[in-house]
């Protein structure tokens, strides 16, 4: 059933997320959008005007590099409650 789940979300998911997160992607896209907004330059030509369609391209392809802080706050907390 997973299996059916991304294959019909797999435009909207980021390659190197092993949880294959719909929230992530949209959370890593809207950031690199307002980037692009601020004047950062695109990592493709493209030829759209919309920021937004730009960032989701470039997540999409795993052009953006990005932090899950979450992820790291479970295992340092984990690793408090083991000691």
């Amino acid at each position: 059933m997973s299996d059916k789940i991304l294959r019909s979300n797999n435009k909207n998911v980021i390659p190197d997320d092993d949880e294959a997160s719909t929230y992530r992607f949209i959370i890593v896209a809207a950031k690199r959008a307002r980037q692009l907004q601020g004047g950062a330059r695109s990592y493709l030509p493209t030829t759209s005007r919309k920021p937004t369609v730009s960032a989701m391209e470039e997540v999409r392809r795993g052009l953006v590099k990005y932090e899950d802080l979450g992820k790291e706050a479970e295992v340092e907390k984990s690793q408090e409650e083991t000691l």
